[in-house]
C-alpha cells in the first residue's frame, strides 16, 4: 500500500487526536501479541518527550520486551532514557508485585482474623485461597500501575500492555473491585452492628479492616474516574492487516467502550509497500492479502483509524528507531 493511499485510510491522525486533547496523561497500548505494542507505545513516548512533556514509558506485561525495544535495562527502576530528553522508562517487576502483593494480603487477613477471634494459625489458608486466584496476577499489577498513577509524578504515562485477554482484567479491575468492595463494605457494616448489638459494652471499637475497605473504595473510585476520562485517558489498539488481530480488537473495542474506557484509536502496523511489480510471489501475495484486510479495517473502524505504519525492512531496537517510528504515527 502507498504512502497516499495509507494516509487516506488514516481519519483524525495522531497528533491530531494528542492536540485535541491537550490534557492528555494516562495513554496505554494493547493487541494481540506480537503486533508491535511495545513499538508503538516507545514510538509515542519518545514524541510526547520530544514535545516537552515529562514522560514515563512503563510495561505492565509480565513478559517484558521494554529493555529490548530501547536496547537499554530499563527493569524494577525508573530510568532516564538514553538520547532522549524528558523521558523515563520502567518495566515493573511482576514477582516483586506479587509477592508485596501477597504480604499485604496477609496482613489484612490477620486483621480479619483478629476481629473475628478466628485463630491466627489458619491465616495461611486464607491467604493461599486468595493469592491462587487466576487473576491474582493481573489484580497485583493493576495496585502497581495505579500507585504510578497516583503519585503523579510525570506529565503523562504510557503504558504497554500485556496482550488484550490480559489488558482487558487488568483495566476491568477497577470496575471489579468497585462491586466487590462496596459488598464487602455492607457485610462489615452488618457484622459490626451486630457485634455492637450482643456487646455488653457500648463502647464502639475500632475496626481496622473496615478503615482499610473505604480506603481502598475510595482508592479504587479515583482510579475508575481516571480511566474512565475522555480527557486523560486513552487505549489505543494496534493491529496488523490480518484477520486474527483485526478480529481480536474489534471484540474488545465494545467491550472496553461497555467498562467507559475512552478508546483513542486503532494503529495498523506492518503493512507491505506495493513495490515496482517485480516482488517475489509470496510477498505479492502478502500485499494482495493485506490489500483485503485494509478494506476491512476501514469498514470496521472507520475514522477510529489514527496511523498507518510499514513493515520496516529490519526489526525496530533502540532510540534511533523508535523516533523513525515516532514520526511515521505521527506523521
Amino acid at each position: 500500500m502507498a504512502v497516499a493511499e495509507r494516509q487516506a485510510l488514516v481519519g483524525t491522525s495522531m497528533q491530531a487526536f494528542f492536540e485535541a486533547h491537550p490534557g492528555m496523561k494516562y495513554v496505554f497500548f494493547g493487541g494481540k501479541g506480537g503486533v508491535g505494542k511495545t513499538t508503538m507505545a516507545g514510538g509515542s513516548a519518545v514524541w510526547l518527550a520530544q514535545q516537552g512533556r515529562r514522560t514515563l514509558l512503563a510495561s505492565t506485561n509480565p513478559v517484558h520486551s521494554l529493555s529490548g525495544c530501547l536496547a537499554q535495562d530499563v527493569f524494577g527502576k525508573h530510568t532516564p532514557v538514553q538520547g532522549v530528553d524528558n523521558l523515563w522508562a520502567y518495566e515493573i517487576d511482576t514477582k516483586e508485585a506479587i509477592e508485596r502483593s501477597k504480604r499485604e494480603i496477609k496482613e489484612k487477613v490477620q486483621w480479619f482474623l483478629k476481629f473475628a477471634e478466628i485463630s491466627s494459625k489458619e491465616a495461611a489458608e486464607f491467604v493461599e485461597a486468595a493469592t491462587m486466584n487466576p487473576a491474582f496476577e493481573e489484580s497485583a499489577m493493576f495496585e502497581n500501575m495505579v500507585e504510578l498513577m497516583f503519585k503523579d509524578e510525570y506529565d503523562v504515562y504510557v503504558f504497554d500492555t500485556a496482550p488484550t485477554a490480559n489488558a482487558r482484567r487488568l483495566l476491568g479491575m477497577s470496575k471489579v473491585y468497585g462491586l466487590w468492595v462496596n459488598k464487602m463494605v455492607k457485610s462489615r457494616e452488618e457484622a459490626q452492628s451486630l457485634r455492637e448489638l450482643l456487646s455488653f459494652s457500648k463502647k464502639k471499637e475500632d475496626d481496622p479492616l473496615m478503615e482499610y475497605l473505604v480506603d481502598f473504595r475510595e482508592r479504587i473510585g479515583h482510579a475508575k474516574e481516571l480511566l474512565t476520562d475522555p480527557e486523560k485517558t486513552a487505549f489505543f489498539f494496534v493491529t496488523l492487516p490480518e484477520a486474527l488481530p483485526i478480529a481480536v480488537i474489534r471484540r474488545f473495542i465494545s467491550w472496553f467502550t461497555e467498562f467507559g474506557i475512552p478508546v483513542g484509536g486503532v494503529v495498523v502496523n506492518q503493512v507491505i509497500e506495493p513495490g515496482d511489480g517485480r516482488l517475489p510471489e509470496f510477498v505479492r501475495n502478502r500485499v494482495e492479502m493485506q490489500g483485503e484486510h485494509m478494506g476491512e479495517i476501514r469498514e470496521a473502524f472507520g475514522d477510529q483509524v489514527r496511523a498507518v505504519l510499514p513493515l520496516y525492512d529490519d526489526e525496530l531496537q533502540g532510540v534511533e528507531d523508535l523516533k523513525m517510528a515516532a514520526g511515521d504515527l505521527f506523521a
